[in-house]
């Protein structure tokens, strides 16, 4: 299947962490390839989702989710994210990535300029206030929004990312079907993990993807 999820473990963090800052180096980490849960798994994390009415956003700001935080040696998450999805990434001192070759599974598109990509949370932070997060307080949304031992943070075409926007997946699903199934169960995982609630027309969504696993 298209598009499976690659995870880094905490050894891998570690080891990216080693060599980033060393100037002109060339980072080509060995992650391991796997999807994020099985899709039995996801109809049983489904299931368990409260189905509530989106709440008010009222109040809501992207600030109130501090995003791409120091992860130490001059790198934050973004920069972590795209050594992580990318491969033949170049980073110069202290952090900077410089080039690489990045694949965007929502649009099947490859990209060599980190500029042409950005750093998707599969479930939008709108979407997490709505469904949870407006109780949370600003430091457990830091944690959400920076989350790399989670399946949501996706390196993606810049401008489909930009016409995701908030939108949940009854409302806005990736250009590629082939992709639906992995894209509910990371969608459906990182929910589950977040103790975030789903809405009607967003589980039924999400059932009409699995379906295609």
């Amino acid at each position: 299947m298209l598009g499976h999820l690659v995870r880094i473990s905490a050894a891998g963090l570690a080891a990216l962490l080693l060599v980033v800052g060393l100037s002109g180096c060339t980072i080509t980490p060995v992650l391991p390839d796997a999807r994020p849960v099985s899709t039995d798994q996801a109809h049983a994390q489904l299931s368990a989702l409260v189905e509530r009415a989106p709440a008010s956003m009222r109040g809501y700001s992207r600030d109130r989710f501090p995003h791409w935080s120091s992860q130490g040696k001059g790198c934050d998450t973004r920069d972590l994210v795209l050594e992580r999805d990318g491969t033949d990434v170049v980073v110069d001192s202290p952090c900077k990535i410089v080039k690489g070759t990045w694949h965007s599974p929502y649009d099947d598109a490859t990209w060599t300029d980190p500029a042409d990509v950005d750093i998707d949370h599969v479930v939008p932070l709108a979407e997490a206030w709505r469904s949870g997060a407006a109780d949370w307080d600003d430091e457990r949304r830091e944690a959400y929004a920076n989350d790399l031992d989670g399946p949501g943070l996706l390196t993606v075409t810049d401008n489909v990312n930009q016409a995701k926007g908030d939108q949940p997946p009854n409302l806005w699903k990736p250009k590629l079907t082939e992709y639906w199934c992995t894209y509910a169960e990371l969608w459906i995982e990182t929910k589950s993990k977040w103790d975030l609630s789903v809405t009607s027309a967003e589980r039924s969504a999400l059932l009409d993807m699995l379906n295609r696993c």
